[in-house]
């Protein structure tokens, strides 16, 4: 697999109401943007139909959909996502539902990332849940368990890169959400970071987006990212 290009670790999603407004968005990144996911809300209003069109135009897409289900419905399921030409698809990090997916995209360039802890989730979120074990816990018995069934990757939020780094080494790409340039608001998320940050604790592709669409200018706020994770990545390869 080779590497990424920057813009290509640059991850925007499209969380916007509309396809329409997702084509505008879009639109006013222009060439500085390349990867885009796209989540559940816009799914249901004609994102698969956006996703192909994107592909269509030479773009990156990340579908969002963290499946979770009984294996036949999953292999069944990620067959289809297989058509849409889309790189990465999300199923929850259970050893069960990611083989069920591995199995369905072989001999595909569709990617498997299971989804470890959501970065709203703290070990209070856990409990009341009904885990027994910490976020750091779960997320790296995930993270092992990914490994084992032999998916792409994992998302995990920014302080469990390097813990995952140093249990899974590289055998693992780490799609990193939770990301706000120093200054920004955390808004829902309670385990972020910023670029700089995350990039230096091992992240492959960083997840960035009211940072960037809720900017006046999303090209200059994207740009910015960029820049950011090109410093970081020089200095993590020195």
């Amino acid at each position: 697999m080779s590497a990424p290009s920057v813009r290509e670790r640059l991850i925007v999603p499209l969380d916007v109401p509309s396809v329409e407004d997702a084509w505008g968005l879009v639109d006013r990144l222009g060439d500085t943007a390349c990867h885009y996911k796209i989540g559940h809300a816009l799914q249901f209003c004609g994102g698969l139909d956006l996703a192909r069109d994107l592909v269509r135009d030479g773009n990156r897409v990340f579908l969002d959909v963290k499946l979770h289900d009984i294996p036949n419905t999953i292999e069944n399921g990620v067959a289809r996502i297989r058509d849409l030409g889309v790189g990465f698809v999300t199923v929850h990090a259970y050893p069960q539902t990611m083989a069920a997916a591995q199995h369905a995209a072989q001999g595909s360039s569709l990617q498997i990332l299971g989804v470890t802890v959501l970065t709203s989730m703290a070990d209070a979120d856990l409990t009341e849940a009904g885990y027994a074990m910490s976020v750091a816990d779960l997320v790296r018995q995930r993270a092992r368990q990914a490994a084992d069934v032999g998916v792409t990757g994992v998302v995990c939020a920014p302080p469990d890169l390097a813990m995952i780094r140093e249990d899974v080494g590289d055998d693992l790409q780490l799609v990193t959400p939770g990301v706000r340039p120093a200054g920004s608001e955390a808004g829902d998320q309670k385990r972020v970071a910023t670029p700089g940050e995350a990039i230096a604790a091992g992240a492959d592709y960083l997840v960035v987006g009211r940072p960037i669409y809720a900017a006046p200018d999303p090209a200059a706020a994207a740009r910015s990212v960029i820049e950011e994770i090109t410093q970081a990545l020089g200095e993590r390869n020195a």
